[in-house]
């Protein structure tokens, strides 16, 4: 008995003296980007500080990335209206226009720079085809483990209407 008592003790100091940094390690970016998101909120902010939710006020989407370093994205506009015709393959030049300016999915690799708390997506394939080959880099401006804000600045767009872009994404559970 009296063995264990010093055996139970030394274990006690031991663990007492460890580290507390050795005990919880932070996870890094990669390590909480994992996994399924859906969206929150999306919006393009001007130079001036007005913001503009890109795709309404309830904007609809998914992001998912997956520890092999694959990323999945949807976003829509939440106030799309069905087509007449209930077949997308006949949908008017409006219905069609309406549909495209309300819905972007792409999918392709991403890679984590944990230094700058940032993270690029390449994109492989976007339903925007003028995006695909690209790189884009989002700023991790917070990330929890149930809600992630990123932004990415559109400076190397001179077309772009918008000085960021701000996404918030709420962890699926």
């Amino acid at each position: 008995m009296y063995r264990r008592d010093i055996l139970r003790l030394s274990l006690a100091v031991a663990i007492a003296f460890l580290p507390v940094a050795a005990i919880a390690q932070p996870k890094s970016i990669k390590e909480q980007l994992i996994g399924a998101w859906t969206l929150v909120a999306v919006d393009g902010v001007k130079a001036d500080g007005t913001h503009t939710p890109i795709f309404g006020p309830n904007p609809n989407g998914s992001l998912i990335f997956t520890t092999n370093g694959r990323f999945s994205a949807q976003l829509m506009r939440s106030n799309r209206t069905p087509f007449a015709s209930k077949n997308r393959d006949t949908g008017t030049a409006e219905e069609n226009k309406t549909m495209a300016q309300g819905t972007l999915s792409e999918f392709g690799t991403y890679g984590v720079n944990e230094a700058d708390k940032s993270f690029s997506m390449h994109i492989e394939g976007d339903s925007f085809p003028n995006r695909e080959g690209i790189q884009v880099m989002w700023e991790v401006t917070s990330i929890t483990d149930d809600t992630m804000t990123i932004n990415t600045p559109t400076s190397s767009n001179p077309a772009a209407a918008y000085a960021t872009i701000l996404n918030v994404w709420k962890k699926v559970k």
